[in-house]
């Protein structure tokens, strides 16, 4: 992550966060003029009518995933364009195994860092732009919530964040109910300076790594870590190097992660032919771990510039993606 930011960036801690109530999560209004559909209260209208039945269980049901805007040949790996929250309400629930996210830090407010030994603007995008404490966790809550319902019951998911979101994460998540497993510290052993002399050097980033509820049975790979390991039980501090160049050699993200840190925690948590989904696709790193490690990969993300990018990892990182599986005959 980029890393030398104001202290006004500082997230607040929990007790100075509001708990979302029906007021942050609630759909949007219907338009001037709109009427109300059945079951729903409004000013005007007094005490809610029972919807029909058939309207409900039309309600419950959601829309069906849209096209995605590219698919492998195999259909393995699947990229969607649009904004997480929308598509996530059509993912089939409890359908997925494996959800790693590395949501907004919220770090795009002026500040600067330091990248090739000069200092440069922070902001990467109005994507990253911080709208407000409370907006930023209720943001939270509801991405949190979309993963949530997608997983399976014994599913589990990866959130990655600094100081500046993880801490509005971890309490959104004690909120829906999620069985927290670990708290991963990544130590990256050549961050950037901190050109400001003021704070001491950021040079870690957390994960946290948690179960769909407290009755899941959660994968956990223990021996393959532990091999991994020399032989002895893994730790929860990961020391692993930023992406290097050759990541990067197909194009950039500002935010990427180390092939290694995805590799890492998919073997650690995925059963055999997982479904692995990526809220923030970005670069792609997840989908090119996921897929080089035998899984089958969704990813969203709003802009096409990283949605291009992605398919030009994963199709050089496994180039039979490009192949249609051989027709069999039957006789």
């Amino acid at each position: 992550m980029l890393t030398s930011v104001s202290a006004t960036e500082t997230a607040l801690p929990p007790s100075d966060l509001r708990v979302p109530g029906p007021a942050d999560l609630k759909a949007p209004a219907s338009p001037k003029g709109a009427a109300p559909a059945a079951g729903v209260q409004t000013p005007q209208s007094g005490a809610a009518r029972p919807a029909p039945a058939s309207a409900r269980a039309t309600a419950q049901k959601p829309a069906p995933l849209p096209e995605p805007m590219w698919r492998s040949a195999d259909g393995r790996a699947r990229l969607f364009k649009g904004d997480c929250l929308e598509i996530l309400e059509r993912v089939p629930a409890e359908s997925v195994d494996v959800i790693f996210a590395d949501p907004p830090y919220f770090l795009s407010n002026g500040g600067t860092t330091c990248r090739a030994g000069k200092r440069t603007s922070v902001d990467k995008g109005t994507w990253d732009k911080s709208n407000g404490v409370e907006e930023n966790h209720a943001f939270n809550h509801r991405w949190l919530s979309a993963c949530q319902r997608a997983l399976k019951p014994n599913g589990t998911m990866w959130v990655s964040g600094t100081g500046h979101v993880i801490y509005s994460v971890g309490y959104a998540m004690q909120q829906l109910g999620f069985k927290m497993l670990n708290e991963i510290v990544w130590e990256k052993p050549n961050p950037p300076p901190n050109l400001s002399c003021r704070y001491f050097t950021h040079a870690t980033e957390t994960l946290l790594w948690a179960a769909k509820s407290r009755k899941s049975r959660h994968v956990f790979n223990y021996d393959r870590m532990r091999e991994m390991n020399d032989g002895k039980q893994m730790k929860t501090v990961w020391r692993l190097t930023a992406p290097g160049k050759q990541e990067k050699l197909l194009g950039r993200h500002p935010t990427q992660k180390p092939l290694a840190l995805l590799e890492r925690l998919l073997l650690a948590s995925c059963p055999e032919n997982s479904l692995v989904l990526d809220p923030f696709n970005g670069s792609g790193t997840t989908g090119v771990a996921a897929v080089t490690l035998g899984h089958s990969y969704m990813g969203i993300d709003l802009e096409q510039e990283y949605l291009d990018l992605t398919q030009a990892r994963l199709l050089d990182a496994v180039p039979t993606l490009r192949e249609r599986p051989a027709l069999q005959v039957v006789r």
